[in-house]
């Protein structure tokens, strides 16, 4: 079986599993901004979607920045190198056919967060989609586009 990227520091201490929780981050390589085209930002949502609506995994909230994302979410299939595999591989895909050139490459890896059952998962929903606002990009988060969340939040 080929080995995926990033699966070698999930065996030190601990696996994923389906029904667990995570915060994942991907980066663009090299940081480039390229998701401040929103068509090209939407193709990735489109991305997480799919793997939503195919019950890969339960969306809880994400946020699609400048040159990242972050996605907090509950696996329900597979394992998350799989995923996250799936996901980076599928939106490049869709983003450098739909433009004729390679425009999305990844950064190898991304950094996740097993959500302990103590942590509250509003709250982290809270921090993923204020990030615009964090950053300086809008001064309330509903005026950024490339956000969802699955609760109401105040």
């Amino acid at each position: 079986m080929q080995e995926i990227k990033h699966a070698r520091s999930l065996r030190i201490g601990r696996a994923t599993q389906p029904g667990n929780v995570y915060l994942v981050t991907s980066v663009v390589k090299n940081r480039l901004p390229i998701f401040s085209d929103i068509q090209i930002a939407r193709r990735v949502v489109t991305e997480m979607q799919h793997l939503h609506d195919s019950e890969v995994v339960h969306s809880m909230a994400w946020v699609v920045m400048p040159d990242h994302l972050h996605w907090l979410f509950a696996l329900k299939s597979g394992s998350l190198p799989a995923l996250m595999q799936a996901l980076k591989g599928r939106s490049a895909f869709a983003v450098n056919k739909a433009h004729g050139v390679k425009t999305l490459t990844w950064q190898k890896g991304y950094h996740d967060h097993g959500v302990r059952a103590e942590e509250d998962l509003v709250e982290m929903a809270r921090y993923v989609v204020n990030n615009p606002v964090r950053a300086g990009l809008v001064r309330q988060r509903e005026e950024y586009l490339l956000w969802g969340c699955e609760w109401v939040l105040e």
